[in-house]
């Protein structure tokens, strides 16, 4: 069976073909520079990669593309568009409405839509992405939309709700959320088949480093925490978000720059984190280099999110009784050793002991980290959201 998995963004389709019953990849690849002038990058399995450099005038056009790359003879991997027997798509948010992924109907494009205010940069481009698939895909073909936040509905209103007037949350639906869902998801359930224990009986802490950055706290084989809030703004500094912060320190700023909500909202996700600490760059490697060679503020922002990420695995470990297995995935916690090192620096005692044997050098492989006598295991696991998608989407149809 062949399952598409597409992720939309404003200006991009991200794609991969995946034959699910033996979980292979058929094809990759991007298109980018939507209603700009376009590039689409295919990338098939045991074939040389193909450019194109086409208009895309839109997510329509750039779907057909993908389309027609997937079954071109000379580049192709299937003969025909109809061998395709769905589309997963990664969607920011459901909010309240949905914990699981579901098959695409009216009813859900209507959810996606009404929560366009709490994903204003996503859920937009996740729509766009499902209409073209419907209007260029046979009639019928089932499309699955995979929520980022569904994982989190698991969490209790202690921890998802804010200490807010009550009534913003009945009507604005102002809560926490969390994303990265399908990432905590994937590697929460992979670890424990990895460690060769039952997930329902594992206290996990799901560590998802990258640009983006967020942790989640797994009990019972349920999400009972997350770092991300309301938007993928808070919790952990990431590359350009501050994640949390004072919230006087916005009206203060806006008042002495004379700041409108969009621009302080622009500051806040794109100016600030550790690109805005260092000066130098949103890139960790950047910062590393910039580091090593004497920068004092690319040092302090790595420390700044060192620090941060070992308050948060201390505060999930007391929020859930205790912890077996804390998990790095994504960008930096998958090829980054010098920073799970110093995430994991001083939490000895509470069983964190780190091999630096195994860990050093380690980068996207599968590995315990930790030494053979750690009271709490320590593990990377690359993440593959479009695999776990491509996998709802198989369950569902």
């Amino acid at each position: 069976m062949n399952i598409l998995v597409i992720n939309c963004g404003s200006s991009s389709a991200k794609f991969q073909l995946f034959d699910i019953d033996n979980g292979t990849v058929l094809a990759k690849g991007n298109a980018e520079r939507i209603g700009i002038d376009g590039k689409l990058t295919f990338k098939p399995t045991g074939k040389d990669e193909f450019v194109s450099t086409d208009p895309m005038p839109d997510h329509k056009v750039a779907v057909k593309m993908i389309l027609d790359a997937l079954v071109d003879k000379t580049h192709g991997v299937i003969s025909d568009i109809s061998e395709i027997a769905a589309v997963g798509h990664r969607v920011l948010h459901g909010g309240k409405y949905y914990s699981a992924s579901v098959i695409v109907d009216d009813d859900v494009k209507r959810v996606i839509r009404e929560c366009f205010p709490l994903g204003p940069l996503h859920n937009p481009a996740n729509l766009i992405g499902i209409e073209a698939c419907e209007a260029v895909l046979p009639k019928g073909t089932p499309q699955v939309a995979v929520f980022d936040t569904a994982f989190h509905q698991t969490m209790p209103p202690k921890a998802y709700m804010y200490a807010l007037p009550y009534e913003y949350y009945e009507k604005y639906s102002i809560r926490r959320y969390g994303f990265h869902g399908t990432s905590h998801r994937y590697v929460s359930h992979r670890v424990a088949d990895f460690l060769g224990k039952k997930y329902e009986d594992l206290k996990i802490v799901t560590c998802h480093l990258g640009n983006g950055s967020s942790f989640a706290a797994v009990k019972d084989g349920k999400c009972q925490d997350t770092s991300m809030g309301l938007t993928p703004l808070a919790g952990i500094c990431m590359g350009t978000r501050t994640g949390d912060i004072d919230p006087a320190i916005v009206p203060f700023i806006m008042k002495k720059e004379g700041l409108s909500p969009d621009e302080m909202d622009n500051l806040l996700n794109k100016k600030s984190g550790v690109q805005g600490i260092s000066g130098v760059s949103s890139d960790f490697r950047d910062l590393e280099k910039a580091a090593k060679e004497g920068n004092e503020r690319a040092q302090l922002a790595l420390d700044m999110f060192a620090y941060q990420g070992k308050k948060i695995i201390g505060s999930y470990a007391a929020a859930m009784g205790g912890v077996d297995v804390v998990v790095f995935t994504a960008g930096i916690g998958e090829n980054t050793d010098h920073m799970r090192a110093a995430i994991c620096k001083d939490l000895e005692f509470m069983g964190i002991e780190i091999d630096d044997s195994v860990n050093t050098g380690l980068r996207g492989k599968e590995a315990i980290i930790s030494k053979p006598g750690s009271k709490v295991t320590v593990c990377v696991i690359p993440t593959n959201e479009e695999l776990a998608i491509a996998q709802e989407t198989k369950a569902l149809i």
